[in-house]
């Protein structure tokens, strides 16, 4: 208990002597809780108590006597700035235990007749050590009237029957077991029935202590009277067989005990880890885009740690199908026997947490044939994960740029490719719930399930915007070489600029070459882009397809580069929409001779020159922008630019 207590003072205009405190029988004042404290010149501090004594049902006071006491000396205004409380200006010390009386006295330190007379205010009181040693300026106390001090209940109430006081607690008498705390807590120890220390067989216990006796018709067995036997009979019990028998007994008892309370200290561990992890992870920042209804996660399962572990076989590396920037991903089947694919995601700075939040949100929304599914994700591991269909057959990249028997990738195939990729960017940019920009449109973002099927995957930087919206103002992201110069320049990402990366993969898809090409010797341009552009000016665009689709239909072939050079216009409001381009793909799939496509070619031809124009203008015209020209050409990996 906490109480405030009164300081006594002297040489001061309001000196008083605190009168004698007589604490209830329940209570005593804590020495180990407070100090006795003297402040001043020449202070001489004595703490002055009465013993009580009882006496039937009253208790009266004995004599005075000095319970504790210190001297604090004149000092120097350098020591009194310290804060200490040592001896100079300020003293302090321990007291008695179990007192309920207390009076502090004040007196000149010194014998002679000047130090009896007052050299400045003194002070004397006990106080909460605690809360003394906190304050910022202890000698703030003597402009105080009261200070808190620490009561304790008296140990002559606090213990029960059969029990003692041990200084700071209580404890049972020798011979007795119980809580010490209680009125009848402590119960005699009847060691007849534990078997414990000396009787073990017919014995009749002894309250308060290890003596045994044998009952009526037994007497003991052996000198140390440790177990009885019936008088004319044969019937004893061993003593080694006792103790094996109640010692394994014992410890089975406490080694099932000790895994029990290790199971629920685990469980709780992992339970407030996984929290942890949640919130981590972004579960708090996932609630709050669900709330503010920017997705429908709702109908996106969270799946347990456990789950992921079992569907993984704990992340075996034989389990690893890729391996990117932003995570690895292992192959799976949950309980009910999907085949998934599990991201674990790299979480090395907020911005990858924003990542793959935006993947979840986006993800959600989203319900198309060639767009990947996510069934849902994790957040209560150490990285967070995220769990989709799986897609066997790998990326289109793979399959333009190395050879597969399985599958070879015919003219027919990537025609139905592309526009099963523009079907679904159309999708995304018209018809889903919100427009949403893909903003990291390439070949090895499109996935090929077992039917060959095109499939669009990684939303991690993905946007979806209001429909008055035309724009994103954001900092440049994406791969050099499907990278818009438009976006590259301005900042301002529009569906045209996915437009733009969708022609570069139908310029890989025709030319069978990747965006960055290899070092040459010669002054070729290392872009893709550029080099079929500068094919296009100069009407020879057959010189430079993918030698597996040169015996295919020329006119289909000249249709479909003429889509890609419309998508590759440096202006991107001269570029088509992916509705458009969807149209112009449908209609050469559908027909040998499309009567669109010659239509397209005639009038592109009277763009390239204007096109050109356009890029050299915009492009090697001035320093800024050739500097964005070579950052295309010698840039072949994924960047993020301020």
């Amino acid at each position: 208990m906490r109480v405030k207590y009164p300081i006594t003072t002297d040489c001061t205009n309001t000196s008083n002597d605190t009168p004698d405190v007589f604490l209830p029988d329940r209570f005593a004042f804590s020495y180990t809780e407070n100090r006795f404290i003297a402040m001043g010149c020449d202070n001489l501090g004595l703490l002055r108590s009465r013993s009580p004594v009882y006496e039937d049902e009253f208790t009266v006071y004995g004599d005075e006597f000095t319970a504790a006491g210190c001297v604090s000396l004149c000092n120097t205004s350098s020591l009194k700035n310290d804060n200490r409380c040592f001896g100079e200006s300020c003293c302090k010390t321990s007291f008695e235990p179990n007192l309920q009386h207390i009076r502090p006295s004040l007196y000149p330190s010194g014998s002679s007749q000047a130090s009896a007379r007052c050299r400045g205010p003194r002070y004397g009181f006990i106080v909460e050590h605690e809360w003394f040693k906190g304050l910022d300026d202890i000698y703030s106390v003597q402009t105080m009237k009261t200070v808190p001090v620490v009561l304790n209940i008296n140990a002559y109430y606090i213990c029960g029957l059969n029990a003692i006081w041990n200084e700071r607690s209580c404890s049972c008498k020798e011979g007795y077991e119980g809580n010490p705390y209680l009125p009848e807590g402590c119960q005699d120890i009847n060691e007849c029935l534990r078997g414990k220390l000396t009787c073990l067989y017919k014995c009749t216990n002894t309250p308060g202590s290890y003596t045994c006796s044998c009952g009526d018709g037994w007497v003991f067995t052996d000198d140390r009277q440790l177990s009885c036997s019936k008088i004319g009979g044969f019937q004893q019990v061993k003593k080694p067989a006792i103790i094996v028998i109640a010692t394994g007994a014992g410890l089975g008892t406490m080694l099932a005990t000790a895994w029990w309370l290790y199971k629920v200290i685990r469980r709780r561990k992992i339970r407030k880890l996984g929290q942890k992890f949640f919130k981590r992870n972004g579960g708090l920042l996932l609630h709050q885009r669900v709330s503010s209804r920017e997705g429908n996660v709702e109908t996106t399962k969270l799946f347990t740690s456990k789950e992921l572990e079992k569907a993984t076989d704990q992340y075996n590396v034989n389990r690893i199908i890729g391996q990117g920037g932003l995570g690895t991903v292992y192959k799976g089947m949950l309980t009910d026997g999907r085949i998934v694919a599990v991201k674990k995601s790299k979480i090395e700075d907020e911005s990858k947490l924003e990542h793959f939040i935006n993947e979840v949100v986006i993800l959600s929304q989203i319900n198309h044939r060639n767009i990947v599914k996510l069934y849902g994700c994790c957040l209560e591991t150490e990285v967070p994960l995220l769990v989709y269909e799986f897609i066997p057959n790998g990326t289109l990249m793979q399959y333009i740029h190395e050879q597969n028997e399985y599958f070879p990738l015919t003219w027919d195939a990537r025609i139905r490719v592309a526009t099963e990729v523009a079907g679904a960017l159309y999708y995304l940019h018209s018809a889903a719930s919100v427009p949403i920009y893909h903003r990291d449109i390439k070949s090895s973002n499109i996935l090929l399930d077992d039917k060959y099927k095109a499939k669009v995957a990684d939303f991690g930087t993905s946007r979806s915007i209001s429909i008055d919206q035309t724009h994103l103002t954001t900092r440049v992201q994406g791969t050099f070489g499907y990278l818009d110069p438009e976006y590259f320049r301005s900042s301002q990402f529009t569906d045209k600029s996915d437009v733009y990366s969708f022609g570069v993969v139908l310029v890989e898809l025709l030319t069978g070459q990747k965006p960055i090409l290899a070092a040459r010797l010669d002054d070729e341009a290392r872009s893709l882009v550029t080099l079929f552009l500068l094919a296009m000016e100069e009407n020879r665009i057959l010189d430079i397809l993918d030698s597996q689709i040169k015996e295919g239909r020329g006119e289909g072939m000249v249709a479909f580069a003429n889509i890609a050079y419309r998508c590759l216009n440096l202006n991107g409001r001269r570029r088509p929409t992916m509705k458009q381009v969807v149209a112009e793909l449908e209609s050469i799939r559908n027909t040998n001779e499309p009567h669109s496509a010659q239509q397209h070619y005639e009038a592109d031809e009277c763009r390239i020159n204007e096109l050109n124009g356009s890029w050299d203008s915009d492009v090697t015209s001035t320093s800024t922008s050739s500097t964005v020209h070579h950052s295309l050409i010698l840039d072949i990996d994924p960047v993020t630019t301020n």
